[in-house]
This record gives structure tokens, sequence and C-alpha cells, in this order.
């Protein structure tokens, strides 16, 4: 199978493609490195395993790539939610009008299957918790989210007009190696430069679900196996949660420092537009034999350890 992966060189994006590349497909990975790094895949580009184009979705030049493709997997987007509050006009271009070039693309060159990585956020507030795929309304209340739904929306209409096959997963908060943003991240970098004292956003409180990227890739590719619908959506997430300061306590732990000061900026959320309670709900996804092998504690500090291990 000829695979392409936008934001391939990223996060997820990466893990993804060691598995695609494991499994036999002939991969290229089609990313701008805003926030990707192509030593997340260097080991694959060396062997030749992987092909790179350094690319804009947002410009010309890639699209003539895309033919003879069978799959797309987008993953080529703006992430940081609460960055996305300042600029929301760059967040909007960067996650929807990039996707409609992706679908134009797909449509102009024939290729027919098309796996999107949404979020968890574009639920909102959710007054049901664990929340399941079809619920409703939906009020995504950051900019991120919002440009993550309209996103799918735009996948939804192409795969109904032009017959193509769409998978749509939205994910809890994805932790583990090569991560360069998120909770772990932030303690992790802000302990390394004050061992003493640690700032955390909001009161701490705020609770979440948290699953391992490895676990993550898995429960993509294990759904886009087992289903065959025009347009699937599925939640991917652990079944339980943790909240922040614990996380901070592992952290901590984890890097072996002792009497630290946790300071709190105060309020129920760390940011404008961070949901400051959240799980999904992942029966969809288990009824068709997959499940979380680790709850979201012991992926936190797994996630902890190889974060301490790249950064120290």
């Amino acid at each position: 199978m000829f695979s392409i992966v936008t934001g391939g060189a990223g996060f997820i994006g990466s893990h993804l493609v060691d598995t695609l590349v494991a499994q036999g497909d002939r991969v290229l990975v089609i990313d701008s490195l805003r926030t990707g790094d192509l030593v997340n895949i260097r080991e694959h580009l060396d062997a030749g395993k992987v092909e790179y184009l350094q690319a804009d979705l947002l410009g010309d030049g890639w699209q003539e790539r895309f033919d003879g493709a069978d799959r797309v997997y987008h993953l080529a987007a703006d992430p940081d939610v609460r960055g996305s509050a300042a600029t929301p006009t760059d967040v909007y271009e960067n996650n929807v009008t990039a996707t409609v070039r992706v679908l134009d693309a797909m449509r102009t060159y024939g290729v027919g299957e098309i796996v999107f990585t949404s979020t968890s956020t574009v639920y909102g507030e959710a007054s049901v918790i664990p929340t399941p795929e079809d619920y409703s309304p939906m009020e995504p209340i950051s900019v991120y989210a919002a440009s993550k739904l309209a996103a799918e929306a735009m996948i939804s209409s192409y795969a109904h007009t032009y017959g193509m096959k769409a998978w749509v997963f939205r994910f809890a908060n994805i932790i583990g190696e090569r991560s360069n943003h998120g909770v772990i991240w932030d303690f992790a970098h802000k302990l390394k430069a004050n061992p003493a004292e640690l700032e955390i956003l909001g009161d701490g409180k705020q609770i979440k679900s948290y699953l391992l990227v490895s676990e993550c890739v898995t429960a993509v590719l294990h759904a886009v196996r087992t289903t065959d619908e025009p347009f699937s959506c599925f939640n991917i997430g652990s079944e339980d949660w943790i909240d922040v300061t614990t996380i901070a306590q592992i952290v901590t732990s984890e890097m072996g420092l002792s009497d630290v000061q946790f300071k709190y900026t105060g309020g129920d959320r760390g940011w404008v537009g961070d949901v400051p309670k959240m799980q999904l709900a992942v029966e969809k996804l288990k009824a068709t034999g997959w499940h979380a092998g680790t709850g979201s504690e012991e992926a936190v500090r797994q996630a902890a350890r190889a974060l301490i291990k790249e950064i120290c």
C-alpha cells in the first residue's frame, strides 16, 4: 500500500510512520517541519524506507505527489490549544483550509481513503462523561477545537459527495516519547530549569484521560482494518483519568526530586479554551476488539520516564 502521512515527522505522525514501515507500506511523509523534526524519522530516511517532502499544505507543489496513493493519513495541524486564542486565523488556515486542500488533492488524483486525527475538545464542556461519539450539542470552547470540528465536517462532506472513505479519530491526551508539548513536557522543562518550584496552571484539579502514543497508533490502525463505512468516527482514550497535581507528583518523582513547591496560578482551568474535565467513552472502538493496555496513571509515568530520558 502507498500511504501518505502529512505531519509524519511530528509526535504522533512519526510513531504512525514507524508502524506503517514495519507493516511494509510505501510511505511518503509531507511535513513543513513547523512542529515536526526529521530526527523522528531519520532512521527510516537513512534506510530508504520513507520518502520525504518538505512542504506547507497552504502552498503548492505537493499535490501531484498524491498521484497513485491509496490512503492519506492527515495529521498535519497546528496543535496548540492554548495558543489558538492568540492566532485564530493562523489556526483556521493550518487546520481547516489545509484539510480542504488535502481533500481536493485526493479528489484530483483519485485517492480514495483518508484517516484524520481530531480531538476530544470538539465536544466542549460535555455534560455526559465519559462522552460518546454521538454526544450533542457539539460546542467547542477553543479556536483549536472549532477548527478540528470544521475539518471533520469537510471530510464527511467530501466522503459522501465524492465516494471517498474516511475515518475520524477523536483523541484524548496522547503522550509518550518524542512529544514536544503538553503538561508532562511543560512540567519536566520547568523542573529542569528550577528544581525547587513548579508552576501549575489552574488549580491542579483538572482531570483528564491520557493514553500512550503507541496504543493510540495501534487503535487507529485496528479501527481502519475492522470498519468499512463511508465515514467512521471513533473516540480513542483510556477508560480512567488523572488530575494535574498527581501528574506533577509523578514527574517530580521520576526526576528524583523532593520538596518541590507547587505554585498554582489559580482558577478551574489552565488557560482560555481548556476543558477541565474530560474522559471519552470508548465502547464503540472496544466493540471492534480493541482495548487500552494501560490506564492514565501508568501512561503518564511511562511518558514521563521517556521524556526525562530525552531532555536530561
